[in-house]
């Protein structure tokens, strides 16, 4: 048996590469044209498969992404071929779920305005209610609602996506206190306490009823450009849209004008459309809004988690044991 790697793996993961693929013969490609010639006779594969590669390849059986997502992955050849393709996902559920959690409490505690604030040496409690008037206007009054400032317990989340990051979301908003609803389009099992999951035919129920609404589906030929304007009409004017999944399920300029037109009350990016998003898009002066880019995911702990993937997957193809995150080629994950 055969493993081929391309691009060249660095020297220490290569051994450990080595010593999990046992008695299989691993090689470290340099170039693309060496790939081509040794997966002739290759039954696995890590790293960017081209079309080129597989034409040559008579008996490639596994091949392993190093990625978790696969929209610039597959092309119509991997997808009709018969191998197993897996992918990379499972390591990011933590890291996400940390920084949606940082999102949703700046949005409840309007932690994103003080910091603005901060910056300009302003003194000046957030919104228009009574608590909120009578620090501007003379001392403090601790009695009176304060519209301006919630806390997630007792609130609505609802999750779009209920993979390994999605329920990671998921579970820590039961935690939270909070009433938490999620719609995916393999409905499976749900932590605890969740409401579903309900198929993806429930979108708009959720988008009405959720005052969070967090995407942490896929890029799937039925996830792009699924949120638009028909979606952003049906959530409430309060509630807040955080993208984790892929920039593209998200329209820019129907989120804009949503934003614009008070249709929801703000969002939280981390992919986009674009990337880098242009400094000129009006994304950037919305007060409302918190965008990062694209680090939602990133932690030291992700590179080992990302070699153990396939360090047991090589192991269990040796085996001939079930794959790790074996994926449908034809819907992208």
């Amino acid at each position: 048996m055969k493993l081929v790697l391309h691009p060249e793996v660095e020297t220490p993961r290569l051994a450990r590469i080595v010593a999990a693929a046992a008695p299989m013969r691993v090689v470290n490609c340099t170039s693309e044209a060496e790939a081509v010639a040794e997966i002739a006779d290759a039954d696995g594969f890590f790293g960017k498969l081209t079309s080129a590669m597989l034409a040559a390849a008579r008996q490639l059986r596994w091949v392993q992404s190093p990625t978790a997502s696969l929209e610039h992955y597959i092309f119509p050849g991997l997808a009709a071929h018969p191998l197993q393709l897996t992918n990379m996902r499972g390591l990011f559920h933590d890291n996400i779920a940390d920084h949606v959690f940082g999102c949703m409490l700046c949005f409840a505690r309007n932690l994103h305005i003080y910091i603005r604030q901060q910056e300009r040496r302003e003194w000046k409690p957030y919104g228009g209610s009574k608590q909120g008037q009578s620090f501007r206007s003379g001392p403090a009054v601790t009695t009176g609602v304060d519209l301006a400032h919630t806390t997630l317990a007792g609130s609505t989340l609802g999750v779009v996506g209920l993979g390994s990051i999605g329920s990671e979301i998921a579970r820590r908003g039961v935690c939270f206190g909070m009433r938490v609803v999620a719609v995916d389009a393999d409905p499976r099992d749900a932590p605890a306490g969740v409401i579903g999951p309900r198929g993806t035919d429930r979108l708009d129920d959720l988008l009405a009823e959720s005052d969070y609404v967090v995407i942490a589906a896929p890029h799937t030929p039925d996830t792009e450009g699924l949120f638009r304007s028909d979606k952003f009409a049906l959530m409430k004017s309060s509630a807040v849209l955080i993208n984790i999944g892929r920039g593209v399920i998200v329209n820019l300029d129907d989120l804009c004008s949503a934003l614009d037109e008070g249709e929801i009350g703000g969002a939280a990016l981390d992919v986009y459309e674009v990337e880098p998003l242009p400094p000129e898009h009006p994304l950037w002066n919305h007060e409302n809004v918190i965008l990062t880019p694209h680090i939602a995911g990133h932690s030291p702990a992700v590179a080992e988690r990302h070699l153990e993937v396939l360090l047991d997957n090589a192991g269990r193809f040796v085996r001939g044991e079930r794959l790790r995150n074996v994926v449908d080629k034809q819907r992208w994950f």
